[in-house]
């Protein structure tokens, strides 16, 4: 039987976390778990960001042209019914006439989501923006890789509070006010 606990702000009834989530996204000990699928997606991003940063069309003289050439492709996969129409409609008044300060948040953003990931800073804010740049490659009609990064990004959104276990925020989380506490076996 389930059991349901009233909460003391009023009729709020909060459900009781199942064992394997609570152990998977609260618990520490499966943070080795987090740490692998972290580094790994960490070190995609980041080899991803640091050809860009090093390009010339995405960070240099000719800054814009790669994300107008990839986004003149998602473009064409629009006409062919392959990219939806208000996504369409958001590359070309939006993505387009803005290509180079675009250009510079993609390459910079991939490296910054992949040192944040790696070292384990921000862990979940980290996660979140590659997962939206993921989403954003997705809704351009590139696959590649990305469903398989969206997915990991998406579980390390939900783990955020252990994901960074072994990293950075296991003391930074804790000066910003995350509720982390030592209990005993429940």
């Amino acid at each position: 039987m389930v059991q349901l606990k009233k909460s003391q702000y009023g009729n709020n009834v909060i459900i009781e976390e199942n064992p394997v989530s609570r152990w998977l996204f609260s618990n520490t000990i499966s943070a080795w778990i987090w740490l692998i699928l972290r580094v790994y997606l960490g070190y995609s991003w980041l080899m991803a960001g640091i050809g860009k940063v090093t390009s010339d069309a995405w960070t240099g003289a000719n800054a814009g042209a790669a994300i107008k050439g990839f986004m003149g492709g998602a473009l064409a996969k629009a006409e062919a019914g392959d990219v939806a129409g208000w996504y369409a409609w958001f590359i070309e008044s939006v993505v387009m006439p803005n290509a180079v300060p675009f250009s510079y948040m993609v390459a910079w953003g991939e490296v910054l989501v992949g040192l944040g990931l790696i070292v384990g800073l921000l862990t979940g804010i980290a996660a979140f923006f590659g997962a939206l740049m993921n989403m954003s490659f997705l809704l351009a009609g590139t696959v590649s890789s990305n469903p398989v990064m969206l997915t990991i990004a998406v579980f390390i959104i939900l783990a955020w509070k252990v994901a960074g276990w072994y990293g950075l925020d296991r003391w930074v989380l804790p000066r910003l006010g995350t509720p982390w506490s030592r209990r005993g076996k429940e």
